[in-house]
């Protein structure tokens, strides 16, 4: 394996609910935005063991209204920051801004980057010069284990993965390969496979992939 493309809200940073709106969502101030527990740490680790990192994040708030670029832009500083204060690093990241009820028009569109599609996850294994079969596909919703899946990556959940789940996937192959209660217990995980230098494609059942 070669690179982890990553999911940023829910992996990287918490969700937050939304009183006023009654949601659970991503941040949408800066007072809002808060990294989850060791990942920059998850990040160096994943830096020690030669796997390139990649964010990869349907990020709709903008063309919802819910926020600026410039807030956009500071979560990437706080994230940035935070991970090379660690020794670590992030390659590339990457936004889908569209969603098909988007308040702004020229992000008011159904694409093939927003996740389940897989532009992203293609643009960046195309700018590292790796295939994605060789790259672990983390997140914490359904769509980024179904982008996972078209692209051949291994995905990876987190969060607890409960078969009640299931029935919400496209399709009856699309489930977790490895299943983690945080990025730094998918790091850990990720390492024990590397060392072994062997592990099955085949996603475990999800009766077998509760965490």
């Amino acid at each position: 394996m070669k690179a982890v493309l990553l999911d940023r809200d829910g992996v990287i940073n918490a969700l937050v609910y939304h009183h006023d709106a009654g949601i659970i969502d991503a941040p949408f101030t800066r007072a809002q935005f808060q990294l989850l527990p060791r990942v920059p740490e998850a990040i160096r680790l994943f830096n020690d063991l030669g796997l390139r990192v990649a964010i990869v994040s349907n990020q709709p708030g903008i063309a919802k209204g819910h926020l600026k670029r410039e807030t956009l832009k500071s979560f990437e500083r706080v994230i940035l920051s935070a991970v090379r204060k660690a020794g670590a690093h992030i390659d590339h990241i990457y936004y889908c801004l569209h969603h098909p009820e988007a308040k702004i028009s020229k992000l008011r569109q159904k694409c093939d980057c927003r996740k389940p599609g897989i532009a992203m996850l293609q643009q960046a294994a195309s700018d590292m010069d790796i295939a994605l079969k060789d790259c672990y596909m983390i997140g914490d919703g359904i769509p980024d284990l179904e982008a996972a899946t078209r692209a051949g990556c291994r995905p990876v959940f987190i969060g607890r993965w409960k078969c009640e789940i299931c029935q919400f996937t496209e399709a009856p192959d699309i489930r977790p390969a490895i299943v983690a209660k945080s990025l730094w217990d998918a790091a850990q995980t990720i390492r024990d496979e590397i060392s072994k230098n062997v592990f099955s494609r085949d996603a475990a059942p999800c009766a077998l992939a509760e965490a």
